[in-house]
């Protein structure tokens, strides 16, 4: 699975799996990806640390 902010491949049993009120489950792999997500909602394309998709 990869983290749902950074896109970074997560190891089995590390992480976070967070489950919102409308069933969408959210993956973390750190506590830094799941802060600028949830609580500062910033747009990962918008952050300069996050490796971009090709």
């Amino acid at each position: 699975m990869k983290c749902s902010f950074c896109n970074i491949e997560i190891e089995k049993g590390t992480g976070k799996m967070y489950i919102k009120n409308d069933a969408k489950v959210l993956y973390f792999c750190s506590k830094r990806c799941e802060k600028n997500l949830m609580k500062l909602k910033r747009d990962p394309a918008r952050v300069k640390w996050i490796v971009k998709k090709k």
